[in-house]
């Protein structure tokens, strides 16, 4: 019972975020929209309970980046996310 509202707020998530903007045809496109959500999620997405920090980043944040700024996607465009260009 303690980790239901956890459970709750990540399923909350997925349908507000993803599938809700989707039509599903079976089980293989709903396992790669979720395969990419979580990865999305995990390594890409700001968290603002962790101060918009990365949950995992790939490369360390706190390194001074001089390349601009690029605006990526996953889903089509459903889910983006800004990276800096490798200098």
């Amino acid at each position: 019972p303690n980790l239901n509202a956890y459970a709750e707020r990540g399923v909350r998530s997925v349908k507000e975020e993803c599938l809700s903007r989707l039509i599903l045809f079976g089980e293989a496109s709903l396992r790669h929209v979720l395969t990419q959500y979580v990865e999305h999620f995990h390594h890409e997405r700001n968290h603002q309970g962790k101060d918009n920090m990365l949950l995992f980043p790939t490369l360390s944040q706190d390194l001074a980046y001089t390349g601009s700024m690029q605006c990526r996607e996953r889903l089509g465009g459903l889910l983006k996310y800004y990276a800096r260009e490798a200098a």
